[in-house]
């Protein structure tokens, strides 16, 4: 079963419908006990950074996803649950992150030629080896909604960049956490063969 961790934050259904389209046996739940025997575990959410930190401590769920974090679990972090991984957020000052990784979320920098938020389709370079992105061309294009980005600490977790203002960290992937700023289940086939990778690993 894959869990998918209900925080109170947007977009969560539509991760349960591409899972489910793809044969996997998908549920929506802020259970800690049924997160923590789930076979893969997701964190999908579009949202403000302090709000989701608030709903995770609220609903007990921190604890858990730095416990699933390390137990070598396959664990997927979306949009702001990509976020979240990490120290601190321009967009909600003083509110810490989880810190399962190192690394900033800052904002978007404003520009007569760039809308912020971000909303489309955008292209990906592909960076350091990926088991997420395996059998994703060089260039593909996949769905952004966001006006904060990530600048990871450490280079080598990057598995994926794009441009857009400011050089934004897309993908990143340790042991078994992984975590896109883009929306695979919004990104058409591309973004389904990224899902189908995380429900074989």
């Amino acid at each position: 079963m894959i869990a998918i961790i209900d925080y109170d934050a947007g977009n969560i259904k539509s991760v349960e419908k591409a899972l489910k389209y793809l044969g996997a046996d998908a549920e929506v739940t802020s259970d800690p006990e049924k997160i923590r025997k789930a076979e893969r575990v997701v964190l999908p959410g579009v949202g403000v950074f302090g709000d989701a930190m608030g709903n995770l401590e609220r609903y007990g769920l921190v604890p858990v996803i730095k416990e699933i974090a390390s137990s070598g679990t396959p664990f997927l972090a979306i949009c702001v649950g990509l976020q979240l991984l990490f120290e601190s957020s321009e967009e909600s000052e003083g509110v810490p992150g989880l810190s399962i990784f190192g690394g900033k979320i800052k904002r978007i920098p404003a520009s007569d030629n760039l809308k912020v938020p971000q909303i489309g389709w955008n292209s990906l370079h592909l960076e350091n080896s990926s088991r997420l992105l395996k059998g994703i061309d060089e260039g593909s294009y996949v769905y952004f909604v966001h006006s904060f980005y990530l600048e990871a600490s450490d280079t080598n977790i990057v598995t994926s960049s794009t441009e857009y203002g400011a050089h934004i960290h897309a993908s990143v992937e340790k042991d078994n956490v992984f975590a896109t700023q883009f929306h695979p289940e919004k990104s058409s086939d591309t973004g389904l063969h990224i899902l189908e990778n995380f429900m074989r690993i």
